[in-house]
């Protein structure tokens, strides 16, 4: 669709785009290379926005093709879309897919796409803007999924089992394939983590049966299974011991003091000239103790609080369940996941912490071509793992000697000292 995008596609994605089957269509693809900003719109929505850049990242293999767009600034929405011509998806398979890398050690904050219609305001493109399709990793805390949210008839639905994602400092190739008989597989460089029919893992129909509004459970239903036993008396005796009792090895302490109550006197009258008993001020005694207790321990007779053993209950019917009936509500549609109109690729995100690389989009009713281009970047990941460890190494061995130097140049000053 666009001019060079700096030989970032692979050779393997780019082939599979030549000598594809006829009717495979790239209606979108982005690698942000030279003349990226012409075909990006930021949002002027907010002029609080954080801004986008561009970079290949801490650790890469090829700088001019791993360079993707990238989040710059801490705790910002961020917001940009770009345009593609008009299309419809019925009767066809359709995937979106791209890389993402957290090399930030993401915190909280997304990673999404948003797929919407061509009539999209992208000059106020922004969180409530509605889309078709919203797709990738989002994450905050101990919250790490892959969203895969569909909206259908003006409401936006939520996948109901969420999607694991990845949230290490590594690039990943996220991608969700649609197929015209509404079965998807959600895929995280190239193995699914989630697969199945749309109609089944999203709760967009209406159910075919509900429960009988016109029922309700009778009232004399019996639905304990067991009672207790009305033949079972308490054995005689069974509260005469206690739970504890003193512990009869324990002896008090010989030189445990007790404070008396002192000597009855007689009433008296106040004494105006009496000031009162002299004595000293109190300050806590170090030799205190407390109120001295004898030592409880688990009485060996006692038996617990009695009840009586439990037996069938005669009359129990079983749990009752609501009777079902057919949903008047209910329809059919198996074109849930077709759309008359896709022609916007947007990121709206928010970020805590930012740095988050986005690259390698792409759009298409090619689901080879989409493997493809993902067994491809698998050697994007490869390189940064080498590079990672290779810089973790580098910096490792350049503590390791400092360390060595500042104790040499220690031992040195002492050495200096004793001869002083």
């Amino acid at each position: 669709i666009y001019p060079t995008y700096k030989q970032k596609m692979k050779t393997a994605f780019v082939l599979a785009c030549l000598f594809g089957v006829a009717s495979a269509t790239i209606y979108f693809q982005e690698s942000f290379g030279e003349g990226w900003e012409d075909r990006w719109v930021v949002s002027e929505h907010d002029s609080g926005y954080g801004k986008f850049t561009t970079s290949a990242g801490e650790y890469f293999d090829d700088e001019a093709r791993d360079t993707g767009l990238k989040t710059s600034e801490d705790a910002k929405f961020y917001s940009i879309s770009a345009a593609f011509d008009k299309f419809a998806n019925k009767d066809k398979d359709f995937v979106v897919q791209y890389t993402v890398k957290h090399e930030q050690k993401i915190d909280c904050g997304g990673g999404y796409l948003k797929i919407m219609p061509s009539n999209v305001d992208q000059a106020d493109f922004h969180g409530e803007t509605e889309y078709n399709l919203m797709f990738g990793p989002d994450i905050c805390g101990a919250t790490k999924r892959t969203h895969a949210i569909i909206n259908y008839k003006g409401e936006n639905y939520l996948r109901s089992n969420d999607a694991r994602c990845e949230a290490d400092e590594l690039t990943h190739v996220y991608t969700w394939v649609i197929h015209p008989d509404q079965t998807y597989e959600i895929k995280i460089d190239g193995k699914a983590v989630a697969d199945g029919n749309i109609k089944e893992d999203w709760d967009i129909l209406p159910p075919q049966q509900i429960k009988d509004p016109a029922l309700s459970k009778p009232a004399d239903w019996v639905d304990e299974a067991m009672i207790a036993d009305p033949e079972d008396e308490k054995p005689a005796g069974w509260d005469d011991e206690p739970e504890f009792v003193s512990d009869p090895d324990a002896e008090k302490p010989e030189d445990w003091d007790d404070e008396d109550d002192g000597e009855w006197e007689a009433p008296t009258i106040e004494n105006p000239e009496y000031k009162g008993e002299w004595a000293p001020k109190m300050i806590d005694n170090p030799e205190y103790k407390g109120e001295w207790k004898v030592k409880r321990i688990d009485n060996p007779e006692y038996k617990g609080d009695w009840s009586p053993k439990q037996i069938p209950n005669p009359e129990y019917k079983g749990e009752w369940e609501h009777p079902q009936i057919d949903n008047p509500d209910y329809f059919e549609d198996d074109f849930v996941y077709a759309y008359d109109d896709f022609g916007v690729v947007g990121i709206d995100v928010w970020q805590v912490k930012s740095g988050t690389l986005f690259d390698n989009m792409l759009v298409t009713n090619s689901v080879e071509d989409a493997e493809a281009a993902a067994k491809s970047f698998a050697e994007i990941k490869e390189a940064e793992e080498s590079a990672k460890k290779a810089a973790e190494e580098e910096e490792k061995a350049k503590r390791e000697a400092e360390a060595a130097a500042a104790a040499e140049e220690e031992v040195e000053e002492e050495e200096e000292e004793e001869e002083e």
